[in-house]
């Protein structure tokens, strides 16, 4: 694999084999509220799944912590180098299913309050997803269709 300046890899983990999960069957994510020095703004990133904005996030593999998972998924999907602020806690997905999708397992998520240290114009998913700052009602407007993404929006200590 081929690694940036920073010692992080140029490729994106894929697959599930890794995947923790946990007593219930629910898979376990991790993901970051990435904000600006100030707490003014948070970045999202283009959904690469869906139509719209998320919050970095991703499994939370065997070989990591939950908060090195979280960082990790900075890096692959916004391409930043991020400070570890606040453990959010974990949110449980409620996003309604589509009739295909029923008996597919749940997701819980575990979101971390970060600080940006850096923005690299090089990063593994640059040609798949675009990122961009928002207020607080910019984001929390965008994320509407996404519960437990608002949710850890709205339990940061961003300013509103």
């Amino acid at each position: 694999m081929a690694a940036s300046g920073n010692n992080r890899s140029m490729e994106s983990r894929t697959g599930r084999s890794n995947q923790r999960y946990n007593s219930k069957g629910e898979r376990l994510v991790a993901g970051v509220v990435p904000l600006n020095e100030d707490k003014a703004y948070v970045m999202l990133i283009q959904s690469t799944r869906r139509k719209g904005w998320v919050l970095p996030k991703g499994g939370w593999e065997m070989d990591e912590e939950c908060h090195e998972a979280a960082a990790r998924e900075a890096w692959e999907e916004a391409g930043i180098f991020v400070q570890i602020d606040y453990d959010l806690g974990d949110i449980q997905e409620t996003t309604p299913r589509k009739d295909s999708s029923k008996d597919k397992q749940r997701s819980l998520y575990r979101f971390y309050e970060v600080t940006v240290t850096s923005e690299e114009q090089d990063w593994p998913e640059r040609e798949k997803r675009e990122r961009k700052w928002f207020t607080f009602a910019e984001a929390k407007e965008l994320l509407k269709d996404r519960p437990e993404l608002q949710s850890a929006l709205e339990r940061s200590t961003m300013k509103r």
